[in-house]
């Protein structure tokens, strides 16, 4: 590799790298930084790289201004056995980014030009402090002060992290006068902003089905609580051959994953909107609010160049590890689907997921997949329209009553459920039901962050324990 507009070499830690990030910054597609190799791109290697790494993130917090927390990630790799560093570098929102040390001016401002950092015209400069979007998140006060964050201190601690009596501070959550902004009314406790799933019954919105609010709580949790609807939602077709079984989701997991978490933190919160999820019979349409982020261009967006709207968000989903790397949502999207599911207006992106078809399907003709689900879960259980039309019809089914009654003073794993109500496994039918009963909130997850481990199981939830006693007890 050389160097070019959107790579950068230097041996070690030198005294010109803040200029070299401020150019990134500043340029529309940001730009990458690796300490380690020689200027023809030779790996020399870094001598005590966790010392070199936490001084490096020193130096960006602290001479550059605006704030780029949440704009930057360091990753330490090795090659020829020796240690490097890739200082990954996301187009800033609120350009011009300068030095500290020589504020908004012609020796504090850099462009990108070539493979150089240049000085940037105080014409540009004056231009870009004009058109800066002072409308953010983290500019905008909290509609409310009395603020508590008990979920996100224990997402913290789970990571093995601990937020002091600082943290608003430290994670940007104030504003230039001190008051909590709306990045921390988003992350608090306690908020009204909503994140609504919806479900219809056809192709169109006429015959809605179930319409749920997943937010006025820590964004973090309401995120996990989508991505866990998400996972309910996601049938996974299977066929048995004669070597090995074969599964097909209706969307890819992964992919459905990126495109919810993206809606969530590069939403437009700041004019009053929130991301909506809605399932059709053919199809989910994830919407978020805002088009492209001001100067980043369509093929920007596309080749993975990131320029996040909500920088704070951004940097608490980073340290929890909900997002892995900068820019990598939408090529990992591109490598299962095309260009076409991305709907990308002036004022909200829209990414259309169309659902794949069964295996059965594949053999007999086009049949969307809940025809395919309703229909087989009809044959097994011999009830027609139970489980698809809800768990309201579905609960008054003697398996369904028996499930809820096995689960109401423990928790149970599906083939313990299954082995207590005499059956060797788990049937289709009876999958398609917990399915249900999680969609609804009757019953949860005992491990609501890994869905699909060997260890998880079910309990009842106080939603669940409350419809038991309006049901018949069945005989187990």
């Amino acid at each position: 590799m050389t160097e070019s507009q959107r790579i950068e070499y230097k041996r070690e830690l030198s005294e010109g790298l803040e200029k070299e990030a401020v150019a990134f910054l500043n340029a529309r597609e940001g730009g990458v930084i690796w300490l380690g190799l020689d200027d023809s791109g030779a790996v020399v290697g870094l001598n005590d790289c966790d010392q070199v790494q936490l001084a490096l993130k020193d130096r960006l917090r602290h001479n550059i201004s605006p704030s780029i927390m949440g704009l930057f990630e360091i990753i330490h790799e090795r090659r020829q056995d020796k240690d490097l560093l890739r200082l990954a570098l996301a187009s800033g929102p609120e350009k011009p980014y300068f030095l500290k040390k020589y504020g908004m001016s012609q020796k504090g401002c850099f462009l990108r030009i070539g493979s150089a950092a240049e000085p940037m015209p105080q014409e540009m400069i004056d231009a870009l402090y004009s058109r800066r979007v002072r409308n953010t998140i983290g500019r905008m006060p909290s509609p409310r002060q009395d603020l508590s964050f008990e979920q996100l201190k224990i997402y913290y601690e789970a990571r093995g992290l601990a937020l002091n009596a600082k943290f608003l501070q430290n994670l940007e959550l104030i504003t230039p006068e001190g008051a909590p902004n709306f990045a921390a009314y988003l992350l608090a406790d306690n908020n009204g902003v909503s994140l609504q799933i919806a479900k219809y019954g056809g192709v169109d919105r006429v015959e809605l089905i179930e319409n749920r609010d997943y937010g006025r709580c820590c964004l973090v949790k309401a995120l996990k609580e989508v991505l866990s609807r998400m996972d309910v939602e996601n049938t996974i077709y299977t066929r048995i051959g004669k070597i090995e079984r074969e599964e097909r989701p209706k969307i890819d997991p992964r992919s459905l994953r990126e495109a919810v978490v993206n809606a969530i933190v590069h939403n437009d919160y700041a004019n009053g909107s929130s991301p909506k999820f809605e399932f059709f019979s053919d199809r989910l349409e994830i919407t978020s609010a805002g088009g492209l982020p001001h100067g980043v261009e369509l093929e920007d967006f596309f080749g993975g160049c990131s320029a996040p709207r909500n920088k704070e968000i951004m940097r608490v989903f980073r340290d929890l590890e909900i997002v892995e790397q900068l820019g990598s949502g939408v090529p990992r999207i591109l490598a299962k689907y095309e260009r076409a599911i991305f709907n990308l207006f002036p004022n909200f992106l829209r990414i259309t997921f169309t659902y794949a078809h069964s295996f059965e399907a594949d053999e007999e003709g086009a049949v969307t997949p809940q025809e395919d689900s309703l229909s087989q879960s009809g044959v097994e259980s011999g009830v027609e329209s139970g489980v698809e039309s809800g768990v309201e019809s579905g609960v008054e089914s003697a398996m369904a009553d028996k499930i809820l009654c096995l689960l109401g003073s423990t928790s149970l794993s599906k083939s313990q459920l299954s082995q207590r109500l005499g059956k060797d496994r788990p049937s289709r039918y009876m999958t398609d039901l917990i399915k249900r009963l999680l969609r609804d909130g009757l019953i949860e997850y005992t491990l609501p962050d890994k869905p699909n481990s060997r260890l998880q199981k079910y309990r009842l939830t106080a939603q669940g324990a409350a419809r038991l006693k309006s049901y018949r007890e069945a005989p187990l």
